[in-house]
C-alpha cells in the first residue's frame, strides 16, 4: 500500500510541476495572457508542498521523483501536445520509473 501511495503522490506532484511550467511557456512562446502566471505560481507552490509530504529523506525523494517526472512528461507530450511518443520515449520512461522504484522501495538497514 505504501508503494501505491508513493507512486500516486509522485504522479500528482509531477502534474503540478508540469502545469506550473507549461502555463508560463504558453505565455512566453505562444503569446497567451500573462494572467496564466497566477495559476502557474499556485501550481508550483502545490508541487513544492506535495514533495514535502514524503516521509523519505529529501534527496532520495527528489532523485526518485525525477523518474516519475520523466514518465509524466512523456504522457503530457502525447495527451496535451498531441505528439505520439516513440518506442524510445516509452522505453526511456520505463527505465526512469524502474530507477524510481529501486531508489524508493529498496530494502534499507537502519
Amino acid at each position: 500500500m505504501f508503494e501505491l501511495k508513493t507512486i500516486a503522490l509522485f504522479l500528482v506532484t509531477a502534474v503540478a510541476e508540469i502545469v506550473g511550467c507549461y502555463l508560463p511557456y504558453l505565455w512566453l512562446k505562444e503569446g497567451k495572457s500573462a494572467w496564466l502566471l497566477v495559476p502557474a505560481s499556485l501550481s508550483l507552490a502545490l508541487f513544492a508542498w506535495l514533495l514535502s509530504l514524503h516521509p523519505a529523506a529529501a534527496g532520495r525523494v527528489y532523485a526518485a521523483y525525477g523518474g516519475v517526472y520523466v514518465f509524466v512528461a512523456i504522457m503530457w507530450l502525447w495527451l496535451v501536445d498531441g505528439i505520439k511518443p516513440t518506442a524510445w520515449d516509452i522505453a526511456g520512461s520505463l527505465v526512469a520509473v524502474v530507477g524510481m522504484a529501486i531508489i524508493m522501495f529498496a530494502p534499507r538497514h537502519a
